[in-house]
């Protein structure tokens, strides 16, 4: 899409509104209120890494975070996707190196960053896994690495995308690269975020917090040399108000979407009428650290229609308003229409041996991929419906798992009772009849699945051996598993972003960079820009976050 399409303002309960820039060439040194080497804007996993690499490289730092700070890291898994041979991996008898999570990594990244950039991901992978250590952030090995969508408590080492589906494979020796942070429960993007933030504190580095960046001043060159900033007093019964708000916003949202925009509705009415303008002055750069844009609805809308029915995972400041700010100066958006919707079927392990089809009764995908690749080929190939058809003997053992008390409740409870009250049929005509679709192409689907389980046949979709199962033991089940479906979500987050160079400098559309700006993580298209398995966004955010941060504090001033 071209620059000038971003909507700059919209309608969504708490997007902040970016404004035009300000020509920053006629205001004297009596107008800014204060100055930094290096501004960064958010607070997350990719805020956190770039503030924390430009002062360690020698920069004066300041962060303008818009609320309290830890962004979609905090309500993350806490997985980083790394390989190449950590010592986890050694630990557990994984052999790995940086080349074959290159030749697996190019598979799922495509043309989204050039060889150099993720030849250099790869090769920086050990690097910052001793990073991570070196500040706080704990990992723990296990035997016998399980394929699963979260891997259970205790269990901190995993198979975390498609390595071993024989399409990749057959490109790339399979190795788990899912390291999730040690914490109790689900906390582990809780603690990641953590430990960003403690680093960030022993350096001194100062956060101004309930402080939104609404635009951005340029010289007469059209470099970016400071930010205007609006922020609630420190103290303040608004600021307090806000923080109020915004926290039993995030609390919320994931059971009660329509509550938490009420809530940031009126949280954005307070930054309005109480927050304090600010001019900041930046000698040598500012990084956009924002997050992802799903919260926009308005730009999602206009770039990918038809995620909207899916959930919006992330927090409020995934609004695009990093983006927003980078565009605003000649920063050139790309790849927004990629959007990763996360369709999980395993756990139960019995599910991906079932057949998942769309609304024409065929199937659209490997049912043993992982989830995000089943969930965007479930939006992009079936417009965002599909059902999951088991027979009695797979619903069963799948039954048997979710009752186990093995599983974390998110996998076990909207399991169990869409499987408890899933349309069922003893033919597949009549199930077919049931759901709406042709009854002879669901048929079709049902014997050529079963001759291949039977081993006559190659699976038509390249689904291994062991992954496949005969469906003959009716009643047949057809589990609801769409976008749309409220009682078992599918999440959603963006992957598009501002184009930038190899050094996270922010590009216009004619290849130049603009003067002074970098982007990172989400707000930035990077290694996740194309498609998405776990652990991979939090590690290019942590990535690209030191690699802007670093760059910027070099830079002259």
């Amino acid at each position: 899409m071209s620059a000038a399409a971003i909507p700059m303002t919209s309608a969504e309960p708490g997007v902040l509104a970016v404004e035009a820039p300000l020509d920053g060439s006629a205001l004297a040194d009596g107008d800014w209120d204060r100055q930094c080497d290096v501004l960064v804007v958010g607070l997350g996993a990719a805020g956190g890494a770039a503030a924390i690499a430009a002062k360690e490289a020698g920069a004066e730092v300041l962060v303008a975070e818009r609320f309290d700070g830890g962004g979609a890291t905090i309500k993350s898994g806490g997985i980083v996707y790394l390989g190449g041979g950590t010592h986890i991996q050694k630990q557990a008898g994984v052999d790995d190196t940086p080349q074959a999570m290159f030749d697996y990594l190019r598979q799922e990244s495509g043309d989204a960053v050039s060889e150099s950039t993720l030849r250099a991901f790869c090769d920086d992978s050990l690097g910052l896994l001793e990073w991570l250590e070196s500040i706080g952030v704990q990992f723990r090995s296990n035997p016998n690495p399980p394929k699963t969508s979260y891997p259970r408590n205790g269990t901190y080492y995993y198979y975390s995308g498609n390595e071993a589906v024989p399409a990749y494979a057959a490109h790339a020796k399979p190795a788990a690269r899912g390291h999730r942070v040690m914490a109790p429960g689900i906390d582990s993007g809780r603690e990641l975020y953590r430990a960003l933030e403690r680093r960030v504190d022993a350096l001194g580095i100062p956060v101004l917090r309930q402080a939104a960046v609404r635009r951005l001043i340029v010289d007469a060159q059209g470099a970016v040399i400071g930010a205007e900033v609006h922020q609630l007093a420190d103290g303040s019964a608004a600021q307090r108000q806000h923080r109020k708000l915004m926290r039993k916003a995030e609390k919320v949202h994931d059971f009660a979407g329509g509550w938490a925009d009420r809530l940031r509705a009126k949280a954005a009415q307070i930054e309005q009428a109480h927050a304090k303008r600010l001019r900041i002055r930046v000698r040598r750069g500012v990084v956009l650290g924002a997050g992802g844009f799903i919260f926009n609805r308005t730009l999602l809308r206009e770039v990918a229609p038809q995620y909207l029915p899916a959930m919006r995972l992330g927090a409020t400041g995934c609004d695009g308003s990093g983006i927003r700010l980078g565009n605003s100066v000649g920063g050139e958006p790309s790849r927004m229409h990629k959007v990763s919707a996360w369709r999980f079927i395993n756990p139960p392990t019995a599910w991906p041996k079932g057949i998942v089809v769309g609304p024409d009764g065929r199937r659209f995908c490997n049912e043993q991929v992982y989830g995000a690749r089943l969930g965007v080929d479930m939006v992009e190939k079936a417009g965002g419906r599909a059902w999951l058809i088991l027979d009695r003997r797979l619903r069963k053992t799948a039954m048997r798992e979710a009752l186990s008390g093995k599983l974390w409740f998110f996998q076990s409870v909207p399991a169990f009772f869409l499987m408890l009250f899933a349309p069922r049929a003893r033919s597949a005509e009549a199930l077919a009849a049931k759901l709406g679709m042709p009854a002879d192409a669901l048929r079709r689907t049902l014997d050529d699945y079963n001759a291949s389980a039977d081993g006559s046949r190659d699976d038509a979709l390249g689904k291994s051996a062991d992954m496949r199962a005969r469906l003959d033991e009716p009643p047949y089940y057809a589990l609801d598993i769409g976008a749309g479906k409220k009682s078992f979500p599918c999440p959603t987050i963006t992957l598009g972003g501002l184009a930038v160079d190899d050094n996270g400098r922010v590009l216009r559309a004619d290849g130049n960079v603009v003067g002074g700006l970098y982007a990172a993580g989400r707000s930035a298209v990077g290694i996740a820009s194309n498609g998405y398995v776990s652990g991979l966004s939090l590690a290019d955010c942590l990535w690209s976050g030191r690699r802007a941060g670093r760059h910027a504090a070099q830079r002259s001033n």
